[in-house]
């Protein structure tokens, strides 16, 4: 059984910056993509960043550039997303979701708030 969990997350002035942290577990977790994702209140999650797990290829969403990245640690079965200049519309739940042999996962996620 694969497991996410991510942390990282909470409260930082506007300007700030976080590293979110989304760790898997699994004994056979071989995962092709692993990508973040954010959902604000009232509003539908939408893509934040994703990485291929072996080249390690990124892509991002025009929102975040270029004040995020995301990174992986292929032998922690790690990704993380780092976050800078953050802003007021950043403040959401982050959930990282993992595609592993043919099936998706997700995790609970963390909640970044940016006070203005």
């Amino acid at each position: 059984q694969v497991q996410l969990v991510e942390s990282g997350g909470g409260l930082v002035q506007a300007g700030g910056s976080l590293r979110l942290s989304c760790a898997a577990s699994g004994r056979t977790f071989r995962p092709s993509v692993m990508s973040w994702f954010r959902q604000a209140p009232g509003k539908e999650r939408e893509f934040v960043a994703t990485i291929g797990w072996s080249a390690g290829n990124t892509y991002y969403a025009d929102s975040v550039k270029p004040r995020f990245t995301i990174s992986r640690d292929n032998a922690k079965n790690t990704v993380y997303l780092q976050m800078n200049s953050l802003k007021p519309e950043d403040t959401a739940v982050y959930s990282c979701k993992a595609v592993a042999n043919g099936n998706v996962y997700w995790g609970q996620g963390t909640q970044v708030t940016v006070s203005s």
